[in-house]
């Protein structure tokens, strides 16, 4: 929530396919405004759809706040306003973590797996996290080879993929959803007294994740975009409902 002493918004820094980085005046916090810009296909797709940025803004930051009470450390300190985050400032670490429980997307294509089908145990891939090469699958071997990270720094974002995991299907599972996949992102804390801490970072929402309403496994994902199933602001705006126990409320403007 915000405070007295909260940072000001300053200088854009980046602009992103879902999200605008800016300066702030403290030191080692940055900004994040989430926007209703929608991708797909690494920007082949595009499209904007209105209430997404206050979906996802509203859904991560709950999902972080809860992570944070349940010991893993993320880059979220405030959220100023609807479509807004606060964040310790993070060097992105270039490798993402992708968790599956469930046989779907990519994971089917490569394997020939049908898609729903129950995967063993939970399966931890780890990409490169780079637009112009598509985010290609790597191993440990490569991430480490190319200097991207080091072995225990690997082996760290390892076990909290998997901790996430764990209460991220708890916790969609209180909705009567099941957690497919989901994405994640780290970062080493820039900021004095805190240098190289890896927090997650980025953001938890149903862009980065296959969520699976449980009987009938309608998507409340990005998927309904990817695929033309349906409309993803009603999609979004359904699974705020279900979330929050309440409809989303009216926009009062960025």
């Amino acid at each position: 929530m915000a405070t007295s002493d909260s940072p000001t918004r300053k200088a854009l820094r980046y602009t992103g396919k879902a999200k605008e980085v800016y300066d702030t005046d403290q030191p080692g916090l940055v900004w994040i405004h989430f926007t209703d810009g929608a991708t797909a296909f690494n920007g082949v797709k595009k499209a904007t759809i209105a209430d997404k940025g206050r979906v996802n803004a509203a859904i991560s930051a709950h999902i972080f706040e809860r992570l944070e009470a349940a010991g893993v450390p993320t880059h979220l300190v405030a959220t100023p306003g609807p479509l807004d985050h606060v964040c310790h400032e993070v060097e992105i670490i270039p490798v993402e973590v992708v968790v599956r429980n469930v046989a779907a997307g990519g994971l089917s294509k490569r394997l020939g797996i049908e898609e729903g089908t129950v995967l063993p145990r939970p399966l931890v891939e780890f990409f490169y996290k780079s637009d112009e090469l598509n985010d290609p699958l790597i191993t440990h071997d490569i991430a480490l080879m190319m200097g991207w990270a080091e072995a225990w720094e690997l082996a760290y974002l390892e076990h909290a993929a998997l901790e996430v995991n764990d209460f991220l299907r708890d916790f969609w599972g209180e909705f009567e959803l099941d957690l497919i996949d989901f994405k994640l992102e780290f970062g080493r804390a820039t900021a004095p007294g805190q240098r190289g801490r890896i927090l997650l970072a980025d953001e938890i929402t149903p862009d980065g994740s296959r969520l699976w309403e449980r009987g009938t496994r309608r998507r409340f994902d990005k998927d309904v975009f990817r695929r033309d199933l349906g409309d993803l602001g009603d999609t979004y705006r359904a699974l705020f409902a279900r979330v929050f126990g309440q409809d989303l409320p009216a926009a009062t403007g960025a």
